[in-house]
């Protein structure tokens, strides 16, 4: 059995948990970034003093046993109660997830196992940290701001980020650095480039844990861009800056190639959010290419990129084939 990591978080994870937690032949391990200052999350973490649970959440919903029951339950938004206001508008399973950090003495990684257990995961979930900390940004034009909600809005508004990190620093738990450093293979998004992706990565200690990994380090690149701050970006572009943060080549792209009807594009582009584009990528990284783009929604389709993701994982960790190849992954 191989044991795999998957590095993301928000929307995107979940799709890559999906496909992989039915394949027998894989141990899978979540490791998810834990900076969300937005919505139901974010208003836990300030008023109860707790970890944003949101994003865990996601992915132990993905990897759950029964997961559409699962998902219909806990992320229904609790109406306005009589008497109880603040629970207004946070999802059940924000506040069940919240409730076990606290009835464990604050415990989050002992949390987020009660929670898998409840599920019946079909694989882990990790928090990259248990210490608080808000992830900030400066851009181009020198401007500073605080929260991922923060850093993510000013980039859509058209502000490229020049540089990340975390206030105040981080430390990667032990139990999770030694998961991630006994990983067969490391797979990294897809997921939001600047405020689910290079976060975790920010994290003290979390570069040197993904150094150890003995197999390839995968990337699934976006099927969009995220704004007008991110005009021009491409995969190739995403490849070097992940490689510059975790300190080692990225060794796979696996990355889409469809496209759905233009009035679907056009929605999106009223958002300023485009198709990303290849680019030229660095010398010696692989390339896999799919239809992964199949609904209105831009999601990846969990069948097609768990047999891309399979297919990186055979050829170099079974097959062992020396040279990088190209391949097409379309069915």
């Amino acid at each position: 059995m191989l044991k795999v990591g998957c590095f993301g978080g928000g929307t995107g994870l979940p799709s890559l948990l999906g496909g992989l937690k039915n394949n027998p032949w894989v141990d899978l391990h979540a490791i998810v970034t834990m900076f969300d200052s937005g919505g139901s999350s974010g208003q836990l973490r300030d008023e109860l003093g707790v970890l944003p649970p949101g994003d865990v959440l996601k992915c132990a919903l993905a990897l759950a046993r029964n997961e559409r029951e699962a998902r219909a339950i806990l992320l229904a938004r609790l109406p306005m109660l009589e008497g109880r206001s603040r629970l207004a508008g946070h999802t059940g399973g924000n506040l069940l997830l919240s409730m076990m950090e606290q009835y464990t003495g604050g415990d989050f990684l002992a949390a987020v196992d009660a929670l898998r257990t409840l599920l019946g995961c079909r694989g882990h979930v990790w928090p990259i940290t248990v210490e608080r900390s808000t992830l900030c940004a400066e851009y181009a034009d020198g401007f500073q701001t605080r929260g991922e909600v923060e850093v993510d809005a000013g980039q859509a508004g058209g502000r490229p980020i020049e540089r990340l990190w975390l206030e105040p620093s981080a430390a990667i738990h032990p139990r999770v650095a030694e998961v991630i450093r006994d990983l067969d293979a490391a797979i990294i998004g897809p997921g939001s480039f600047y405020t689910s992706l290079l976060p975790i990565f920010l994290v003290e200690g979390a570069a040197e844990a993904i150094a150890g990994v003995r197999g390839p380090i995968i990337y699934v690149a976006n099927l969009l861009t995220e704004g007008r701050g991110m005009e021009g970006f491409t995969a190739a572009d995403a490849v070097r800056r992940l490689s510059a943060a975790i300190r080692r080549p990225i060794d796979v792209v696996i990355f889409n190639t469809s496209r759905p009807a233009p009035s679907v594009l056009e929605g999106y582009a009223l958002e300023h959010k485009l198709p990303l584009e290849l680019g030229t990528l660095p010398e010696g990284c692989q390339l896999i290419e799919g239809a992964f783009w199949c609904r209105t929604i831009a999601r990846h389709h969990r069948s097609r990129l768990r047999a891309a993701v399979w297919a990186a994982l055979a050829e170099h960790l079974l097959i062992r084939q020396p040279d990088p190849v190209s391949v097409s992954a379309s069915s």
